[in-house]
């Protein structure tokens, strides 16, 4: 039975529409925790992150001690029962999967990409008006290199109903 499923995807992509919708669609609730809350509810630390006026977003050791502990947070609200959806960049590519891997090891996690062309999520950025130009063309790309899915959606061909949907179909569950 999936307990969790990670949707990872760049800025913009499209990520917490589809976990919006997949919300509404799957039988039981299904928390959403994604890095945006995280860095909304930290303090600034030392060695934590920043943000450059291009878009880049630079992460030291501070932020992943937090981050660090808010994983292993996540993992045990799982193991306490709770169903969750994951909504992050990963950064750092196969080495933030491996991070996520480390916190969820034993649980069945359902591992989604959320894909979309940078340009598009460039213009959605422009659109929403609270990040920081450059960030979704950035992250378009890197966010996915060497990263392993159960499956991939691309929200710059369809909609995120059509991607929960899809990836909805792919979430196992429990049968009595």
């Amino acid at each position: 039975m999936t307990q969790v499923i990670v949707v990872n995807g760049g800025s913009s992509s499209g990520k917490s529409g589809i976990a919006r919708c997949l919300q509404a669609m799957l039988p039981d609730p299904w928390l959403t925790l994604g890095v945006d809350t995280l860095i909304d509810a930290m303090p600034s630390v030392p060695d934590g992150i920043s943000f450059a006026s291009d878009g880049g977003v630079d992460v030291g050791a501070g932020f992943r001690r937090i981050e660090d502990a808010w994983m292993a947070g996540v993992a045990a609200m799982v193991r306490a029962g709770a169903r969750v959806i994951v909504d992050d960049a990963f950064l750092g590519g196969a080495e933030s999967q491996r991070r996520w891997r480390d916190a969820l090891d034993g649980l069945e996690v359902l591992w989604v990409g959320v894909r979309c062309d940078g340009a598009v999520a460039a213009g959605r950025e422009m659109a929403r008006g609270d990040r920081v130009t450059g960030m979704a063309e950035s992250q378009a790309e890197v966010v996915h290199r060497g990263v392993a899915y159960d499956v991939e959606v691309d929200t710059g061909s369809a909609e995120a109903l059509a991607c929960a949907r899809e990836i909805a179909s792919r979430v196992s569950f429990e049968t009595s």
